[in-house]
């Protein structure tokens, strides 16, 4: 015989895979039935038909069954959430706030949010953002990436997402990958056509990427800028005044004079300055011996100008700019190489530097 509460209990505790809450939270269990033959048969509701993740969910509620004494076979079949359900179950996960509303810049918000910025392109903020999101998730850390380059988008290819977000009612799930959630404007514009935005549509799809994207409350939200100092940095200081800033720069002179600009931004719209990344400091030959391709200094330059603290020196890879064309971080794809330690380390680094503001945004940090 085959306990049925029990059975019931085990599959309800199957999380969706894109809200991470349970079935039986989210009312997604509707039907569960036994056969005299240990045959039980589950039926599962989705958030909307045609669901990406029919299959993990297939496979968990399965797993979840057979671990109930009795259980010889499941069958798992599915149908949809009405149009009332799923706006009861978007009110529900926007805790009844307006939508417009960004929950990760309300007071008492537990997301600590880091834009990754620098003065110019080329300088691997993107590689960077995507290792170190890879790297704080792979450290037990909730981490959702935006991609803010609306022009240059590359997180989504760098990561290897191969699905769109799932859209329901309005609101964006984020697909997930590595352990880290992303959204980037990659997801909607096709390959053959270029974003030509003024500032106010900027402005709004970061509002957009921002309040209408359930992130549900990271421990880390990485944002990817755009280069330089334009309509979307300015905006998001706006949406998101707690945020701190990781500038990156590679050792060339050049390179750290244009990254200062970054910098010399986030003190002025009051963003704490978490310190330099110094990408592709050196490269490491087959005879041990570093070599500094783009020269020394850039990174600990900038560091003394600003008055932060040099946090990581990357080093030069192949294998990084390899992985990131495959989809595969290097921190996944070489998990022990030089550059993998690097990142690893730098979300050590950056998980021991505590926000020091929290309620104070208004204050001028010098």
């Amino acid at each position: 015989m085959i306990d049925v509460a029990a059975l019931r209990a085990a599959i309800g505790k199957v999380e969706d895979p894109e809200i991470h809450r349970s079935l039986e939270e989210l009312n997604m269990l509707r039907e569960v039935e036994v056969g005299d033959d240990g045959a039980v048969r589950v039926l599962v509701a989705l958030t909307i038909p045609g669901c990406p993740l029919k299959d993990t969910l297939t496979r968990d509620v399965t797993a979840a069954a057979m671990t109930v004494t009795g259980v010889a076979s499941v069958s798992v079949s599915f149908t949809s959430m009405t149009d009332e359900e799923r706006n009861e179950l978007t009110r529900d996960l926007r805790g009844g706030a307006d939508p417009s509303v960004i929950p990760m810049a309300q007071a008492g918000s537990t997301t600590r949010v880091i834009a990754v910025a620098s003065g110019k392109g080329g300088v691997g903020k993107s590689s960077v953002t995507t290792n170190l999101a890879v790297a704080l998730a792979a450290s037990g850390k909730t981490v959702g990436v935006m991609d803010a380059d609306v022009w240059g988008f590359s997180i989504p290819r760098m990561l290897g997402v191969d699905r769109p977000p799932t859209v329901v009612d309005e609101v964006l799930f984020p697909p997930e990958i590595h352990g880290v959630k992303a959204m980037s404007m990659d997801f909607f514009v096709p390959d053959d056509q270029a974003v030509i935005w003024r500032g106010p549509m900027l402005h709004k799809a970061m509002e957009q990427f921002l309040a209408d994207v359930h992130w549900d409350e990271p421990d880390y939200l990485l944002v990817d800028m755009p280069p330089g100092t334009g309509d979307i940095s300015i905006s998001l200081s706006q949406f998101l005044p707690m945020a701190q800033a990781l500038i990156v720069t590679t050792p060339q002179i050049t390179a750290q004079r244009v990254a200062k600009r970054a910098g010399l931004m986030a003190k002025k719209v009051n963003q704490e300055i978490l310190g330099i990344v110094e990408n592709m400091s050196w490269f490491t030959g087959d005879d041990g011996k570093r070599y500094h391709i783009f020269g020394e200094g850039g990174g600990h330059a900038l560091a003394g100008e600003l008055g932060v603290p040099l946090l990581a020196q990357i080093p030069l890879v192949s294998e990084m700019r390899s992985a990131a064309d495959a989809g595969a971080p290097i921190v996944v794809a070489e998990p022990g190489g030089e550059a993998a330690e690097a990142f690893t380390k730098l979300a050590g680094v950056i998980e021991e530097l505590r926000p020091r503001l929290r309620s104070h945004p208004q204050l001028v940090i010098n």
